[in-house]
């Protein structure tokens, strides 16, 4: 919290003055004294003294610039080093524009001339106000970095629960309603063949036909849960969602792949199947495109997933709207393990979003320790929802 003028005045200064000459060290206590300011003034002039010092409280420091065996300007440099956000005058009975210049570019607070000290009291005031400005920012900073950390960890706990919950679903489809309705299609498969009248074998028939469309679709409920493909590898899964998508949409879809016998870390495939996954979606929905190209490569180290459609784009405007989860959710997935997403779009020209994600082993994370605000519906859309 930045400290007024006032609130200055009215409390005690603690400011370590670097002086070789008592007689000057009285003249700027009394200068600050007559100033208003409550000030407790330590001297010292031995370096060694000087840098055992700055580990300690001080609301500034004021240092002379000629001193036995050193300057003032190590003193500013010590300060740097030890990254201490201590506010710095510089006084001295003369000092070189030059010299004056690289100590204000070095850190310094401000530097005055010993023959005019009128200016001391504010200067100190309002140096010790902006050191107190930022220590609040730093402070301010540090507390949002902790608590991004806090919201992604939470991110990446959540989604690793959705996928787990994802998984426990797909097992109890296919243990319990898989298993249900393929002993349902037997029974009707035997009434069927014991039928003698031509209605109930009618009815047996049509029976049969919805129970083969729920067990179809409890396989396509299980795979969109838990795509299973992904057992036999990143290139066969995005092979076959290719393939699907083309025959289910109608929008003619290519796929690319460098090298098919990809060894990728634990977490990688899921992540890279459901950018892709959400990419396609979108393009299905909202693209108007007529063709779009998907290329996986490995190189470097550094696998990439590209996603191009040559549809209508994405205007700037729908990806800065406040409800643009969709594309925040593909930038965290990505992050899940190390990776990032980057989009690319105007109105008319198509768009590319392409998944990069470096396989170096210190830049994956496990998907329980992972960073993820990723929608795994169908439903989602870049910018809007």
């Amino acid at each position: 919290m930045t400290i007024s003028g006032v609130e200055q005045a009215s409390r005690v200064l603690r400011v370590l003055h670097v002086e070789d000459s008592e007689l000057d060290h009285q003249l700027i206590l009394a200068q600050l004294s007559r100033a208003g300011l409550k000030v407790e003034m330590e001297r010292l002039d031995a370096l060694p003294a000087v840098l055992a010092a700055l580990d300690r409280p001080w609301d500034a420091i004021v240092s002379d610039f000629n001193l036995p065996g050193y300057s003032g300007l190590q003193v500013l440099e010590a300060l740097k080093e030890r990254r201490l956000l201590m506010p710095f005058i510089l006084v001295s009975g003369e000092i070189g524009e030059d010299t004056a210049v690289a100590a204000m570019r070095n850190g310094a607070s401000d530097y005055l001339l010993k023959n005019n000290l009128n200016r001391l009291a504010p200067a100190l005031l309002h140096a010790i106000d902006a050191a107190e400005n930022e220590r609040a920012r730093v402070t301010a900073d540090h507390e949002l970095v902790k608590s991004k950390q806090r919201l992604h960890q939470l991110a990446g706990h959540l989604q690793t629960s959705v996928e787990l919950e994802r998984a426990a679903i797909a097992r109890e489809i296919h243990d319990d309603v898989g298993g249900s309705l393929t002993a349902l299609k037997f029974d009707l498969a035997w009434i069927d063949r014991h039928a003698q009248e031509p209605e109930v074998r009618q009815r047996v028939a049509a029976a049969l036909e919805t129970v083969s469309s729920a067990i179809d679709a409890s396989q396509r409920i299980m795979h969109n849960l838990r795509p299973a493909i992904l057992e036999q590898g990143l290139v066969a899964a995005l092979q076959w969602m290719t393939a699907r998508f083309e025959r289910r949409t109608g929008i003619e879809a290519g796929l690319r792949v460098g090298d098919e016998r990809l060894a990728l870390p634990p977490g990688v495939p899921l992540v890279a199947y459901r950018t892709a996954q959400e990419a396609l979606t979108n393009v299905s929905k909202h693209s108007q495109a007529t063709r779009v190209d998907i290329e996986l490569s490995l190189d470097s180290g550094v696998l990439t997933l590209e996603i191009h459609d040559n549809g209508r784009g994405i205007a700037a405007g729908d990806l800065a709207k406040e409800r643009s989860f969709g594309i925040r959710g593909l930038h965290e997935r990505a992050a899940t393990v190390g990776g990032w997403v980057d989009l690319s779009s105007s109105p008319g020209s198509g768009t590319s979003l392409i998944l990069t994600v470096p396989l170096a082993a210190d830049a994956i994370d496990a998907l329980d320790d992972s960073t993820d605000f990723g929608n795994d519906t169908g439903a989602s859309i870049w910018g809007r929802v």
